[in-house]
């Protein structure tokens, strides 16, 4: 059977886990839908099934980031030449293995998640927590949707939608534009929110699922994509004036396990070392981490920073130091004080410091950080969505509705956290440096910032560069009429039959 999105029968059913630790992902095997959507263990299980990708390398440890490498802000660590070819925006890189499951993955979670919505509400079972796993369906659909269509999607042609009625025996086309995308983005993150809880409202035996703030930040970010700056300010002005979130006093500190559910936290990938070294998340921090690590873990080296993102910074700005490590600075690995000097093949002098505070403890292993270095899994929860974001959301909002000065409160919490002097009348330009130097490094994406300002192109037309000034990535050809999306994967294209398109001049 040839579909679009890879959309298996037993997809649904397969990855189904026992939620007796938190996010408990752990397979069980494939019951059959004659014999499931029974009990309230039914549902717990089928819920927590839609995070199991998650663990996945190609989802939330690097596949995705290959395509946030493109950007500015870093470059490939290391010789890899699918990887140069998706930063140099080189059709040769279609088909290849780091980003072709981008696709059928997060179908496969809508696939689960329209399940639960079927057969959920005839369960019976406790209704608070129906509604709870039925918003986190609504939800989880929602932001897969979203990083579909951000990423493939555009004015010429949208993704496909795959509704809960869709029969998924037919291949599904695309949707005429990524606006109808948003439209039914919207319509899902809504009905979560409506289903939802507060996070201080859930166990902690349930942190990590999904909540009505988390819905309502996604909701901003959409609109913001959308362009509708009236809707992304008022979703972002849900989060703030719910009174469930603030800033944390130091950014460094954002960064910490200990904060993984601060009141900056909107939504992460739920993360653990775990001693057998299979741990779940985001195995990202041991991505960055310098490859080899100098001979003390294995390390892989990968997006690395640049010259020019370090010298965004304004002079005092306490992040420059917390995101990015430097030739000659100190810092703490495995219990001991380094000097940081790169790895001899690194393509750049610089290391992302975000992700490093779980190796910093003596004998980090296994309670840190995953013993095993090719699942470099920490037990910091990596930041998807965090509340500052959702202050930069509103204050670019702001910014395009009313001009400079109408982001001014937002701006100057972050700058404030940050070192920096309060300013006033901020406009766009300073909107973007504030934007770029709170998330270098995470899932927010400078590169898609850069497409939906339409600052690709001159940006990619400049060189990027080492902490010496040498020239370490080569000015590069970004057509904002291609480019502003990435091709539909091949495999997508073959299984759909040919009624999946690629994206014009891919």
């Amino acid at each position: 059977m040839k579909t679009n999105i890879k959309y298996l029968a037993i997809a649904a059913l397969a990855f189904f886990a026992s939620c007796n630790k938190q996010l408990d992902i752990m397979p069980e095997g494939s019951p059959s839908a004659q014999n499931f959507w029974k009990t309230e263990q039914d549902a717990i299980k089928a819920e927590a099934g839609m995070y199991e990708k998650y663990n996945e390398e190609d989802y939330y440890g690097r596949g995705m980031f290959w395509f946030i490498n493109a950007s500015d802000d870093m470059v490939t660590g290391r010789n890899k030449p699918e990887a140069d070819n998706i930063k140099n925006f080189n059709r040769n890189y279609i088909g290849g293995g780091y980003t072709e499951s981008q696709w059928s993955m997060r179908y496969a979670i809508i696939k689960r998640a329209n399940d639960i919505i079927i057969h959920v509400p005839n369960i019976s079972m406790d209704e608070a927590r129906k509604k709870q796993i039925i918003g986190d369906a609504y939800f989880n659909a929602g932001l897969v949707y979203f990083q579909l269509a951000a990423n493939y999607g555009n004015d010429k042609a949208g993704v496909p939608i795959v509704t809960p009625e869709t029969d998924a025996s037919v291949p599904v086309a695309r949707a005429n534009n990524v606006n109808e995308n948003y439209d039914y983005i919207i319509s899902l993150l809504l009905k979560a929110a409506d289903n939802l809880p507060y996070f201080s409202e859930m166990k902690d035996t349930d942190y990590g699922k999904a909540h009505k703030t988390a819905a309502w930040a996604y909701l901003s970010k959409v609109y913001l994509y959308k362009k509708d700056y009236t809707n992304a300010a008022k979703y972002a002005d849900m989060v703030i004036s719910s009174g469930k979130h603030e800033l944390l006093t130091n950014f460094v500190d954002v960064f910490k396990a200990a904060n993984n559910w601060s009141k900056e936290y909107i939504w992460s990938v739920v993360c653990t070392p775990n001693g057998g070294g299979t741990g779940w998340g985001s195995k990202l921090p041991g991505v960055m981490l310098t490859n080899k690590a100098w001979g003390i873990y294995n390390g892989w080296g990968y997006y690395l920073p640049t010259k020019e993102l370090y010298d965004s910074f304004e002079s005092g700005d306490l992040r420059r130091e917390a995101t990015i490590l430097k030739p000659g600075d100190k810092f703490q690995f495995f219990g001991a004080e380094r000097t940081f000097a790169k790895d001899g093949g690194a393509t750049s002098n610089y290391q992302f410091k975000k992700y490093m505070e779980p190796f910093s403890y003596a004998n980090p292993i296994p309670t840190h950080v995953n013993p095993n270095g090719d699942n470099g899994t920490t037990d910091l929860n990596v930041p998807l969505m965090r509340y500052a974001e959702v202050l930069l959301i509103k204050a670019e909002a702001a910014i395009n509705l009313n001009g400079a000065g109408a982001g001014d409160t937002e701006l100057n919490k972050i700058r404030k956290r940050a070192g920096l002097l309060a300013k006033s009348g901020m406009t766009l330009v300073d909107l973007k440096r504030e934007r770029r130097n709170e998330l270098a490094g995470e899932w927010a994406d400078r590169h898609r910032d850069l497409v939906r300002w339409g600052d690709a192109q001159a940006t990619y037309a400049k060189p990027l560069h080492d902490f010496d000034g040498a020239v370490i990535w080569p000015a590069r050809n970004f057509n904002p009429q291609v480019h502003d999306v990435w091709a539909v994967p091949q495999r997508e294209i073959d299984n759909s039959a040919g009624v999946i398109k690629q994206n014009a001049g891919w």
